[in-house]
């Protein structure tokens, strides 16, 4: 057993306590991670508010690199000593969505936790057990993780920009790659230059998008947008965004529209700026029992159906076993912007601090990061 400084939501709508919490030794398929640095991801601090389902007291964090340090006795995949990333995902492996590469589809993601009338919990304290959201806990300085969740990464690559790949830029990148499979000449909108959205953006340069439109509130985002690839911006608090991006596609629309906030309006927007056989893309996540009112094409004389989608998207429709390495390997190479996303490193005792700043329009990650244990 270990015993780990970690940042801890006792109730919904509490802040995070920082405080020493026991990690049992790894057993089966676990494996033990030195957490190297853990990213600030919305999402967290969306649970941590309005509960989202989850049950209290539990350990958040979902954006994790670090080093093995120890593994259970069925482990194959991971050693000790790999570095790795962390992915928002359990897949089983065994069920048929897992057999066909569908990890965001398996159908058994229980099966990777601890059965408890069987072993000890993961994590507790002297008040008892303590949740892992998604199976995962990275804001602690140890992670006690399935290997299932667990990717082997170059050792050059940096651990804060590490952690931003397993939600972050799967998400964005595989929403474009995986789900759009936007190609060259298409033009799309992004809705939300946040973190997830920046990721879409370069994803679709990438791809060889022409038209490329970022839409956000923030000026501040829209200049990231700029530099990760947006060929045109739209600040959406000063004009209609449907106006603007039908103007900017000469009326004719776009091909994909990616929408990253979970607001039920912009969803709507996304939807009307669509052109002929378009799709918009959810990507944000809506409150429990919002609702969206769309308005199909008219079967009438002279008009035909524009035959236009929209899809839900978890992470980014992704293998993060193939993704995780392939953005790393892009990274390395000079074509993935990952040093812009992390705006700056915090230690674990800041953590309130640095929400309330990303609730207040912070453009970009801030990443939790902890010096090797000696």
């Amino acid at each position: 057993m270990d015993i780990v400084r970690a940042a801890v939501i006792r109730g919904i709508g509490e802040k995070f306590e920082i405080a020493d919490i026991t990690l049992a030794a790894p057993i089966g398929q676990e494996v033990l991670v030195e957490v190297r640095a853990s990213g600030l991801c919305h999402s967290d601090i969306t649970v941590a508010q309005t509960g989202m389902g989850v049950s209290t007291p539990i350990v958040l964090g979902h954006e994790i690199a670090g080093v093995v340090k120890a593994v259970g006795p069925l482990v194959t995949r991971i050693k000790v000593g790999d570095h790795v990333v962390a992915a928002a995902l359990q897949p089983c492996g065994r069920c048929p969505a897992c057999l066909r590469g569908n990890l965001n589809a398996c159908s058994n993601p229980g099966a990777l936790d601890r059965d408890p009338s069987e072993a000890e919990c993961r994590l507790h304290d002297d008040c008892g057990c303590l949740g892992q959201l998604q199976g995962l806990g990275g804001f602690a300085e140890q992670a006690l993780i399935h290997e299932n969740q667990l990717v082997a990464i170059d050792k050059s690559m940096p651990f804060p920009q590490a952690s931003i790949i397993g939600c972050a830029v799967v998400t964005g990148c595989g929403a474009v790659f995986n789900a759009a499979r936007v190609s060259p000449g298409q033009s799309v909108v992004i809705f939300g230059c946040g973190g997830v959205g920046l990721n879409a953006i370069q994803a679709a340069k990438l791809a060889g998008a022409t038209r490329i439109i970022g839409v956000d509130i923030q000026q501040a985002k829209l200049d990231l947008a700029r530099r990760f690839g947006a060929t045109d911006i739209v600040d959406s608090s000063q004009v209609d965004a449907v106006d603007a991006v039908l103007g900017l596609t000469d009326r004719a629309g776009v091909d994909h529209a990616f929408v990253m906030v979970g607001v039920p309006a912009v969803a709507e927007t996304a939807m009307a700026v669509l052109g002929f056989g378009g799709t918009t893309y959810l990507i944000g996540g809506m409150a429990p029992g919002a609702e969206l009112t769309l308005h199909p094409s008219p079967v009438e004389s002279g008009i035909l159906p524009r035959q236009q989608g929209i899809r839900g998207l978890w992470l980014g429709s992704s293998n993060f076993y193939h993704d995780i390495p392939l953005y790393v390997d892009l990274y390395l190479r000079g074509q993935l912007n990952l040093d812009d996303l992390v705006a700056r490193t915090i230690d674990l005792d800041e953590i309130n601090e640095a929400y309330e700043a990303l609730e207040h329009g912070a453009v970009a990650r801030s990443v939790i990061t902890f010096p090797p244990r000696g």
